[in-house]
């Protein structure tokens, strides 16, 4: 049997920075644009976490990420 990987929504977030930062997603896109950069078989759970935390997918990934400078150095 697999075992699920639990993410938080600080590793969410942190993700969704890194990715930001890279300049692979901008952060004016919908948070389900995410689910391209973790595994298919985590994507339940890592929605389920963004739920819990009141984040709709259609929400943007500045939503998630709380502002620009967030994730900066």
């Amino acid at each position: 049997m697999l075992q699920s990987i639990r993410y938080s929504l600080d590793a969410i977030r942190d993700e969704a920075c890194e990715l930001v930062h890279r300049g692979d997603i901008d952060s004016k896109q919908p948070i389900y644009i995410l689910c391209r950069y973790f595994p298919m078989s985590e994507w339940e759970a890592i929605e389920c976490e963004l739920e819990r935390n009141d984040f709709l997918l259609r929400d943007q990934i500045l939503d998630l990420i709380g502002c620009e400078d967030w994730c900066e150095d």
